[in-house]
């Protein structure tokens, strides 16, 4: 691109683009000192819906800042207002703005890092051109609508129906445990266009007006207190033809680039410095607190948390260093979603171990009975971006090469298999 900026030419551009825009951060990294602020190691944020529409309404304003500013898109192609620069170019800008404090922007993770690149891969020209620029300036935000009360793990099992009517499909059924849905004004959907098809025949992707006629949003409250997901029901909604994604029945392609997109995006988001929520330093006071720190055994199992940690980081690093080159997420994105669940519930196990009863009895004391919110946290999180048990069968499958285990219902059209 002969109008390229250098990195440093870059690196000046967002420089003043983030002190014209936000305070800089001190300089001094403040280090981690048990018993001091706040002990939350909570995996979902438990905010109130009021609150967390302020939180919104300032993570969208900053967005389109960003976007106004041709900083919103750094990777993506101009015709939807990004620069395609390379990708060393978007881990330039990631590091600079952690240096300021701007509004978290964990809203739009499930829009831009799952539902958008699935549309700019399915959908049709005009939606694409109409769609992404609202996206990334964050004028619109994005779900995605899969899991259904009886099609989790198995989402091609899913029922939800999609019957065209001329160039309009109507869509009736129910979604769960869908992220975001409360405040998205888009989501993406898989639904039955075809029962008399195999079961991952016969679906069609569509992306779907949220706040369109028969749709309604239910909050749904998990164990640990709060209510991040959401049942969906969907009641005779209208969806144009032209917002379907790929072909009509080619859904399971559809499906298929979105989940890669997402196991990618967890599998990533938990690597951080290696240890994700809990750094090695919190739980190394963690055993100093408590007088265990010279316990061989508890030595033994905290070096096997850091070590699995670790190695998911250098693995997490290997598959996102393809993506950056421009390949598509693979089936090893499903190592990294099941290697972080599996770091996290190790850690989990781990601070009960240490903590005893003190993770259930809530005495006020710090560092305690807050670890509570980890431990009920982590189910969701084996559940997110598939099972454990159906990444096993992915990673057997698909990137060791292992047989396929025989499926009774893969040559079945849907609408027998409801029979039986």
């Amino acid at each position: 691109m002969a109008d390229m900026p250098t990195l440093d030419e870059f690196r000046d551009e967002v420089t003043a683009f983030l002190d014209a825009n936000a305070e800089r951060k001190a300089d001094e990294v403040k280090q981690f000192v048990w018993g001091e602020g706040s002990d939350d190691v909570s995996l979902f944020e438990e905010v109130d819906r009021a609150k967390e529409l302020e939180d919104l309404a300032k993570a969208k304003a900053w967005r389109a800042k960003r976007y106004d500013a041709g900083l919103g898109w750094i990777g993506g192609p101009t015709e939807y207002g990004g620069r395609e620069l390379p990708a060393a170019y978007d881990r330039l800008y990631a590091s600079l703005e952690t240096k300021y404090h701007v509004p978290a922007q964990g809203f739009f993770g499930i829009g831009l890092g799952m539902v958008a690149p699935t549309i700019k891969d399915h959908a049709s020209p005009e939606v694409r051109a109409d769609l992404l620029p609202k996206m990334y300036r964050a004028d619109i935000v994005g779900c995605q609508l899969f899991s259904e009360p009886g099609a989790g793990s198995d989402l091609a099992g899913l029922s939800m129906t999609a019957v065209r009517d001329g160039d309009e499909w109507i869509l009736n059924g129910q979604k769960v445990w869908t992220s975001g849905a409360h405040y998205s004004d888009i989501g993406e959907i898989i639904a039955r266009t075809d029962a008399d098809q195999p079961k991952h025949k016969g679906l069609t992707g569509f992306v779907v007006d949220m706040k369109a006629p028969g749709v309604e949003v239910r909050p749904l409250r998990q164990m640990t207190g709060g209510a991040n997901f959401n049942e969906v029901f969907f009641t005779d909604v209208r969806v144009p033809d032209t917002h379907r994604l790929g072909d009509v029945n080619q859904g399971w392609t559809v499906a298929l680039t979105t989940l890669m997109n997402e196991r990618a995006s967890i599998g990533a988001g938990g690597s951080g410095s290696g240890m994700g929520l809990a750094s090695i330093t919190r739980l190394q006071q963690l055993c100093e607190h408590f007088g265990v720190s010279d316990d061989p055994l508890v030595r033994q199992q905290l070096a096997d948390v850091y070590i699995n940690f670790q190695v998911a980081k250098y693995n997490n690093q290997r598959a996102m260093d393809k993506i950056k080159a421009g390949q598509l997420p693979g089936p090893e994105m499903s190592i990294a979603k099941l290697s972080l669940t599996g770091n996290l519930w190790r850690t989990a196990n781990f601070v009960t171990d240490v903590l005893g009863p003190r993770v259930i009895a809530d005495t006020g004391e710090w560092g305690t009975f807050s670890w509570g919110q980890l431990l009920c946290g982590v189910p969701g999180m084996k559940v997110a971006g598939g099972t454990d048990e159906v990444l096993k069968n992915i990673i057997g499958e698909r990137v060791l090469g292992l047989p396929k285990d025989p499926g009774i219902d893969a040559k079945t059209p849907f609408r027998e298999m409801l029979k039986n």
